[in-house]
């Protein structure tokens, strides 16, 4: 069972910061980090994903996710096959941490597009964070408001994030290494997976080495 496991804690206590939220169709932006070494362009080769963590196998939440990174894979070329026999095995792990309770102003500049890259950003596996693994990448939460700011919300933030490799079958030679890491106020797990593989997915295989910034369409809300 993954971390996000329970009722969403998405919790506001000011009515103001509430409507902000709601009227305003944020994007979902996620830090993509990817390295390549060999990767083979597409040419017929085949294709199996598999959980990383053991406890996945066999499970429907997985083989869904599961699912969509197949479908990735289709798209830009690879066909797929199965874990005895395929080219390439991927290899996928996702989770969502349980969420902080920050103290965030009003009059905030916008954390999804300004702020992001900000001191210790990009520490993946840092511990302190919740679950079976680590989750949290220990970045400058852009959450926080600057100074000169005069109200006071608070507001639950969740740190997700996705892993994927490529390794050839034949020897085991790594070929990828793909993270990608969001922080947003869903703890959906449905929502944030197919956010993170679709950014993971931009532009893919990007180049060695970079780490993107991906836009991507908002969780739609009743």
């Amino acid at each position: 069972m993954k971390m996000s496991s329970g009722l969403n804690r998405f919790t506001l206590v000011a009515a103001p910061l509430l409507l902000a939220l709601s009227a305003c169709a944020t994007p979902f932006n996620a830090n993509v980090s990817r390295y390549q070494r060999e990767l083979p362009a597409p040419a017929g080769q085949t294709f199996a994903v598999v959980a990383e963590d053991p406890r996945d196998d066999g499970g429907l939440e997985f083989a869904n996710y599961a699912a969509l990174v197949a479908a990735q894979l289709q798209k830009v070329g690879y066909v797929p096959g199965n874990a005895q026999t395929a080219d390439l095995i991927v290899r996928f792990d996702y989770g969502v941490d349980k969420g902080r309770d920050k103290l965030r102003t009003t009059g905030f500049s916008d954390p999804y597009w300004g702020g992001w890259y900000g001191p210790g950003w990009g520490g993946w596996g840092r511990p302190g964070f919740y679950g079976r693994r680590p989750w949290g990448y220990g970045w400058y939460d852009p959450f926080f408001g600057g100074p000169g700011h005069q109200e006071v919300d608070v507001v639950t933030v969740y740190t997700s994030g996705i892993d994927m490799k490529i390794d050839r079958r034949a020897d085991g030679k790594r070929l990828f290494e793909g993270k990608a890491e969001a922080a947003s106020t869903s703890n959906r797990l449905p929502y944030l997976v197919p956010n993170l593989v679709e950014a993971m997915f931009t532009d893919f295989p990007g180049h060695n080495g970079e780490t993107v910034r991906i836009s991507v369409a908002p969780e739609k809300k009743k």
